[in-house]
């Protein structure tokens, strides 16, 4: 018996160390806010296109760059000559030549290597965009499935006292003391908590599935904790929040980086006048099948020229016009990111005051919900001294019921501008994630 129950209990032990039941004890679990905010961002797809678009930014500054590093190149212009040697794509026919090429002064393309290093600052604040938007997506669909299931308890509780109400109904109709009608409106209650259920169940349930799709955890394993949902600052309505988003919202950072781009490739067009240098150097073995003996004065099977390229442009009018095209386009740019920039401050200041209005419209949702309980307590009492019936108390509780769901419903429209102000303001990353960026 001792060495059957040592088995029992080895068994025991096993299966709850099993990955099977450590899977079904991790889909019993919450889900934190801060795991599923992290896990959105980790599977989004526009994190895959982020990096994406930001490498290839950084390759594009490298592309620029090489401009000024000398380009080495190893060939041949191997070739038969009859009569005066012609050239092979311009070079020489050779058996072997070497050829170097390389910028050592150009003003032009300094510029286009700014307006490359801005493309990658416009590229960044993008991806915090894309950032942002995971984050807001996965935050308010995390609350709002959070109410629904606080909502589907309270639900619940209605339509067991419905029923429960439907149920006396039917004796007292029986009895003769109440009319069908009466009975009619106990179902009717009956079927509006029913389907208040069904549509806050649909509701959840497609919240459920899309924190499922960002998250990439099964929907079993979606369950929200409230104690885990951090708590939104207060908004005072004296803090300058639209001089503020003005500074750090990235839709303006994205507008400035853009102009700037557009101010150094105007420059780059004007500097395209200016005088440039490049270096350049070849090596080149002859042969004497090309007839160099026959047609110059000296044959040299070694040959190397080196020395610098320089270029005066005298006269382009179609430089010029490039140069003021790309002025212009550039002052379009600049007035785009000052609008950017004014409709950033306005829209902040918008969120800032409707946050203000949304919590009062809370406080009055909330104290009307109190006030309902408080008439559910006074049906009850009235009740027990005979001065009511069953069906005041039930009408007081469809009332706290409907207050309790425009509670609720206050509460996310709230928390859902709150969360929206963050995101103008710049602070979205720090409130969900603890960090800043």
């Amino acid at each position: 018996m001792r060495n059957i129950a040592r088995v029992f209990v080895l068994l025991t032990v096993c299966a709850a160390f099993s990955p099977a039941a450590k899977a079904a004890q991790d889909t019993e679990r919450p889900l934190p806010f801060r795991t599923a905010v992290e896990l959105a961002i980790k599977n989004s797809a526009l994190t895959g296109v982020s990096q994406n678009d930001l490498q290839r930014s950084r390759a594009s500054v490298s592309q620029a760059k090489d401009y000024f590093i000398p380009q080495l190149v190893f060939g041949s212009g191997l070739g038969f000559s009859y009569g005066f040697p012609l050239s092979l794509e311009g070079a020489a026919p050779a058996i072997f030549n070497v050829t170097l090429q390389g910028g050592l002064w150009n003003p032009a393309q300094k510029e286009n290597i700014k307006a490359a290093q801005s493309d990658t600052s416009m590229t960044t604040s993008q991806n915090a965009d894309r950032r942002n938007e995971v984050i807001m997506e996965a935050a308010l669909s995390y609350i709002q499935l959070d109410l629904l299931d606080s909502s589907l308890s309270i639900q619940r509780e209605q339509q067991a006292a419905a029923a429960k109400y439907q149920d006396i109904t039917t004796q007292r109709v029986q009895a003769g003391l109440d009319s069908h009608v009466e009975l009619t409106r106990a179902k009717l209650a009956v079927a509006r908590t029913h389907l208040d259920i069904v549509q806050t169940e649909a509701a959840a349930d497609q919240l459920r599935l899309r924190l499922s799709q960002l998250t990439g955890l099964p929907i079993r394993a979606i369950k929200t904790s409230t104690e885990t949902i951090p708590q939104l600052p207060q908004v005072s309505q004296d803090d300058d929040l639209a001089g503020q988003a003005e500074q750090n919202n990235v839709q303006v950072k994205i507008a400035d980086a853009a102009a700037q781009a557009k101010q150094h490739k105007a420059e780059s067009e004007r500097k395209q006048l200016y005088p440039s240098i490049d270096l350049a150097a070849q090596y080149a073995m002859l042969s004497r099948i090309n007839n160099y003996d026959q047609f110059f004065l000296k044959f040299q099977r070694n040959n190397v020229t080196a020395g610098v390229a320089i270029r005066v442009p005298f006269f382009s009018t179609a430089q010029h016009s490039a140069a003021e095209v790309a002025k212009f386009d550039a002052a379009k740019a600049r007035n785009e990111a000052l609008n950017v920039k004014q409709q950033v401050g306005a829209d902040t200041l918008k969120l800032q005051r409707t946050v203000e209005q949304l919590s009062a419209a809370k406080e009055v949702a909330q104290l009307e919900h109190e006030l309902s309980q408080a008439d559910i307590e006074a049906a009850h009492a009235k009740i027990e001294s005979g001065q009511a019936t069953l069906k005041d108390e039930q009408n007081a509780r469809i009332a706290e019921h409907q207050r309790y769901t425009a509670y609720l419903s206050s509460s996310f429209d709230l928390d859902k501008a709150q969360v929206q102000l963050l995101r103008q303001i710049g602070d979205l990353e720090h409130w969900a994630l603890g960090t800043q960026h």
